[in-house]
């Protein structure tokens, strides 16, 4: 596993602690990077601020394009892989498309459902086609 792999593997885990303790997008970090255990690093940070920064757009795009599933439904973790792919894909220029869409899909097929990396993929790639006109 390459080392932004284990980075975002890193922000889906403060991500989805923040969430089932019922404080803010990446209310957990400050702590993890005190705790250094395992160490975050910078890409981590970033993913983690990029999706808190843009969360109220991410949150709106990911419920208008997802089709028979609100955000409410979806697993947990499936919610916030698709959070740090929305922001990769739509925010952070430094990021290509396609390894968005490709690590967001890996991350569901290690981590949540059978069902969700075909999920993840596909909303993804619907959001990259829409991408040119949703002026983000």
């Amino acid at each position: 596993m390459s080392a932004r792999s284990k980075a975002r593997k890193r922000a889906l885990d403060v991500l989805y602690e923040s969430e089932l303790r019922g404080l803010p997008v990446g209310g957990t970090l400050a702590d993890r990077v005190a705790d250094n255990d395992p160490p975050v690093n910078e890409f981590t940070v970033a993913l983690v601020g990029g999706v808190a920064e843009h969360i109220e757009a991410i949150d709106e795009l990911l419920s208008a394009h997802s089709v028979g599933w609100t955000l409410d439904r979806m697993p947990a973790v499936d919610r916030n892989i698709l959070r740090i792919g929305a922001y990769e894909l739509l925010f952070d220029e430094q990021v290509p498309d396609v390894v968005a869409v490709s690590e967001a899909v890996s991350m569901a097929r290690d981590l949540s459902t059978d069902e969700s990396p075909a999920f993840v993929n596909g909303l993804l790639a619907r959001l990259l086609q829409l991408k040119p006109t949703l002026g983000v």
